[in-house]
């Protein structure tokens, strides 16, 4: 079988032309994101890695203004090459992987009601550009995001695959925890748009674990509830190179069925 060019994602019929429709945007919507902002940013100056917060700053996100892609993706451009391309919502695994592979940044536009202002079962626009954007100016980071997906995108036709995969995404890019100056970060987005789990995860209630491969591979994760659990890199540069040990131990399970 012929193996497909990188940039096949952006013809796949799947994939929608859409557009942030920035003035479309109600007073509601302004003050969900407001109180969203509000609430979280004042805990993650002593909370959020370093890396982080100095990717708020390049992107110059405030608690009046949603986020505009736009304007975003320009200093995106500028910094590692990454941009943010819309999305109806939750995507298919291939596509999702495919724009991750192009250094494209699956984001809704739309923002939950202020009736959801605590849960909502599907990411909106708020996780994915307050938690997940700033990152995306950290060159280390978003190679190892780029390069996971080119694993994912191999084993695309394996669920189980997919699986074990997610599981490093998850502890990674979702829930993952940085040492920095021997204290405990938050780089993770699905900590970092939650106040709770904010609090939560540095505190002496879950366990915390060196960043271990073969364990992350081997974990399980909760959708529905805080972790029990958080993996600690000790930079972003670990991070990518742990990338071959990442193929080769998936490799290695996936030949002994485990």
């Amino acid at each position: 079988m012929m193996e497909k060019p990188k940039d096949w994602v952006f013809s796949d019929p799947r994939l929608q032309d859409l557009r942030q429709e920035y003035d479309q945007y109600t007073p509601e919507d302004f003050k969900v994101w407001k109180i969203l902002f509000e609430r979280q940013m004042p805990n993650l100056p002593k909370a959020a890695s370093k890396a982080y917060l100095e990717g708020v700053e390049k992107v110059g996100f405030t608690a009046n203004e949603i986020a505009n892609f736009e304007e975003l993706n320009q200093v995106l451009e500028k910094t590692t090459g990454w941009a943010v391309q819309v999305v109806p919502g939750l995507i298919d695994d291939d596509l999702f992987f495919g724009l991750l592979n192009n250094k494209r940044f699956p984001s809704s536009t739309w923002l939950r009601k202020m009736s959801q202002l605590d849960y909502l079962e599907e990411p909106d626009m708020f996780h994915d550009a307050f938690a997940h954007m700033p990152m995306l100016t950290n060159q280390p980071y978003v190679d190892f995001l780029e390069k996971l997906s080119g694993i994912a995108l191999k084993h695309i036709e394996d669920p189980w695959a997919i699986q074990l995969l997610s599981r490093i995404y998850w502890f990674t890019i979702e829930f993952g925890l940085i040492r920095e100056e021997g204290e405990l970060k938050i780089y993770g987005a699905g900590i970092l748009s939650s106040a709770g789990e904010t609090k939560f995860s540095l505190s002496n209630e879950p366990a915390h674990y060196p960043y271990d491969v073969r364990r992350i591979l081997n974990q399980e994760y909760w959708k529905d509830k805080f972790q029990d659990k958080y993996f600690v890199i000790e930079s972003y540069e670990q991070l990518y190179e742990s990338l071959p040990e990442i193929e080769k131990v998936l490799v290695e399970m996936l030949r002994s069925g485990k």
